[in-house]
């Protein structure tokens, strides 16, 4: 006999049927007028494309009538802003999570303060919407309306259908946005951090959010000292590396020395390394690439990381 029970499957399964970790984020939009910002409490909002692509992308899941639904669809601009957990924090999230309040409504009570991000520095006759200098990072986005035609969305108080598949009003109550992160700014302490090196005392304060139980609370873990557990130290043999590097291409060939260099590289991530360094070696002339080219190639890539984080 199992030794678990078979709960039942509803609405909003990921809260009332389930024990789900969520991120909980304050998402600023423009008003009507492309003005003013407003925020709500999202936790439905996850990285989509994280590599491969010509933009990185978070998605967003929303109520379609919801203010943040409505700024996106006239405005295609929001910013996501990630808190640091406190009590006082999360019940001005929960009160900024309340379905049907107007903007001015929500921004009424509002206790964080608001300044301009970098885009609106960078196009200053642009409207933006404003982060929250509490945050201790924000995404800047912009809609990809262009995905499933997204675009022909308008900003209703119900929706009837046709519906789009993933991008844009996507059901009778629901909206999902693909948002280009623009740009990620970071407080100066964890940008140090993510540059220089991560521990237990420059780790960021990530609340946990869990939705609410019973209809009547909403839950939120508060933040503790994080663990760390070193990556799994593997290697792939010589000759599995030589197997795969025979294969990589006709005419650029790998020596010993220089598979050497990749008995670090996961399996799974093999073939897109190789294929990196074979392109290297097409755009350099070279048919063999030694110990030598393979320093090459990855001091082009330690500078091109270092520049992508200016």
């Amino acid at each position: 006999m199992s030794s678990f029970k078979n709960l039942r499957i509803v609405d909003n399964f990921y809260q009332t049927s389930s024990f789900f970790p969520m991120p909980l984020c304050l998402i600023g939009t423009l008003d009507e007028k492309g003005e003013n910002t407003s925020f709500g409490a999202y936790s439905l909002v996850f990285p989509y494309y994280i590599a491969g692509k010509d933009h990185y992308a978070m998605v967003l899941e929303c109520r379609n009538t919801s203010n943040t639904a409505k700024g996106l669809i006239r405005h295609g601009k929001c910013t996501i802003n990630f808190i640091p957990y406190s009590k006082k924090n999360f019940e001005q999230c929960v009160n900024l999570g309340f379905p049907g309040d107007t903007p001015e409504e929500k921004m009424k009570n509002f206790k964080f303060h608001l300044e301009d991000g970098i885009l609106k520095e960078e196009n200053p006759e642009e409207n933006y919407p404003k982060v929250i200098t509490e945050a201790f990072q924000v995404f800047e986005c912009s809609w990809w309306s262009e995905l499933d035609n997204g675009f022909d969305a308008e900003v209703k108080e119900e929706y009837d259908g046709p519906y789009h598949d993933f991008n844009g009003i996507t059901s009778k109550y629901g909206a999902h946005f693909i948002l280009k992160v623009d740009r990620i700014l970071m407080k100066e302490k964890y940008y140090d951090a993510i540059i220089n090196g991560v521990n237990k005392k420059n780790f960021c304060p990530l609340p946990t959010n869990w939705g609410y139980r019973d209809s009547k609370f909403f839950w939120c873990s508060d933040y503790q000292k994080p663990d760390a557990v070193p990556i799994p130290n593997r290697t792939i043999d010589l000759s599995s590396l030589r197997y795969a590097a025979d294969r990589a291409d006709d005419v650029v060939k790998f020596s010993d020395d220089a598979l050497m260099m990749l008995v670090k590289v996961p399996r799974a991530f093999l073939k897109l390394v190789l294929q990196g360094c074979v392109n290297a070696a097409k755009e350099n002339g070279w048919t063999l690439i030694t110990a030598k080219e393979m320093a090459i190639i990855n001091d082009k890539r330690s500078k091109e990381k270092k520049n992508k984080n200016k």
